[in-house]
């Protein structure tokens, strides 16, 4: 598995509350509702939400 900080792109001494902006970014930019079709964005949001 890869490194969550690394996967989230937030340091390793980050605080929650950046933590948790970092994820619903990303989540939100890969979701497969708003990427219908999209195999990578969904492979990326599934990595995103195992890292959070």
């Amino acid at each position: 598995m890869k490194d969550p900080y690394d996967v989230l792109g937030v340091a390793r001494d980050a605080g929650q509350d950046d933590i948790r902006r970092a994820y619903r970014r990303l989540a939100k930019d890969h979701h497969p509702d708003l990427n219908p079709g999209n195999a990578a964005a969904e492979a990326r949001f599934k990595e995103v939400s195992a890292a959070y």
